[in-house]
């Protein structure tokens, strides 16, 4: 059954130890693990680079049971103190079957990334009910705005997000949850699967990139036909990147949004800063919040339930 009452892990401290693995798609630039190393230093942690991060056969980091290797490795281990993605892609999926969640469960470590790493992060809400964070990957620039939100989320735990000024009100109204979701289209392929996290009562966050409009429809049917929106109070999309109108007949993406917020009778916000972006919140998946979309604002609340 899924999760109903959630746990946090410490907050990371001056000197924690983070891993850093490669759980999905592989690093593309020679740049990208020393910035990610760097990222972490400059939040005072020390890093430690999974054994296998730096592989690659295809478009994934190396196989499945190096990949699944290094996050067992890292959740097992008690000198770690939270897991660090180095980047999203694709692969997540394919490892969930074999992820230590007893491990999670006696002992929750934050783990931090987006887009495919939304996986991940459904399948611990689902299977061991413990907030994880949908924030930047550790490769990543970090932006002023990026790492102030970040810290306020894995650090002091306290109000993560705040006022989405350039947010389009889709749907008027405001609403109280937990807050569930991630990547549309990775959420849309766990349909079916026992890795589906709960979405009742959730503030639902998404985004996604490359996507035409009528796939994000499609996306968003998936969602509602599989029951995963019932019960869902409030829906907030960050940025659709390079979701163009081609071969969708013209329709707009807030037309097609609105139509699931409205059939659903929830608030919905588009256009808060997260996703494939430079400025983006850090979101703690499985923590209490409130979405207003008259003053554009999305409050994290709570980190326990």
């Amino acid at each position: 059954m899924p999760a109903k009452h959630f746990r946090r892990a410490k907050p990371l401290e001056s000197g924690a130890r983070v891993a850093l693995i490669a759980p999905a798609g592989p690093l593309q630039r020679t740049e990208d693990l020393p910035r990610a190393q760097e990222n972490v230093r400059k939040l005072g942690w020390k890093a430690v680079v999974a054994p296998h991060a730096t592989e690659r056969i295809g478009y994934l980091a190396g196989n499945d049971r190096d990949r699944l290797n290094d996050i067992n490795s890292a959740l097992r281990d008690p000198e770690i103190d939270a897991l660090w993605c180095l980047r999203g892609g694709y692969g997540i999926i394919r490892i969930l079957s074999g992820i230590d969640y007893d491990a999670i469960s006696k002992t929750p470590k934050a783990i931090i990334g987006y887009s495919d790493i939304t996986a991940l992060h459904a399948a611990v809400q689902r299977k061991c009910g413990v907030i994880t964070y949908h924030g930047p990957t550790a490769r990543e620039p970090m932006s002023d705005f990026s790492r102030d939100s970040f810290q306020r989320a894995v650090v002091s735990q306290t109000d993560s997000c705040g006022t989405a000024a350039n947010a389009r009100e889709i749907n008027a109204g405001a609403a109280e949850g937990r807050v569930v979701g991630g990547n549309l289209a990775v959420l849309a392929s766990l349909c079916g699967t026992a890795f589906m996290p709960d979405l009742t009562d959730g503030i639902l966050i998404l985004e996604d990139i490359n996507e035409p409009v009528y796939r994000v429809d499609r996306m968003l049917q998936q969602l509602k036909l599989s029951g995963a929106l019932n019960g869902c109070k409030a829906i907030a999309f960050g940025e659709c990147v390079k979701c163009s109108d081609d071969g969708a007949g013209g329709r707009a993406f807030d037309d097609v949004l609105g139509e699931t917020a409205k059939e659903l009778h929830v608030p919905c916000l588009a256009g808060i800063p997260v996703g494939h972006i430079d400025q983006q919140w850090t979101l703690p998946l499985g923590a209490m919040a409130a979405l207003d979309t008259g003053t554009r604002t999305l409050t994290i609340t709570s980190y326990t339930s």
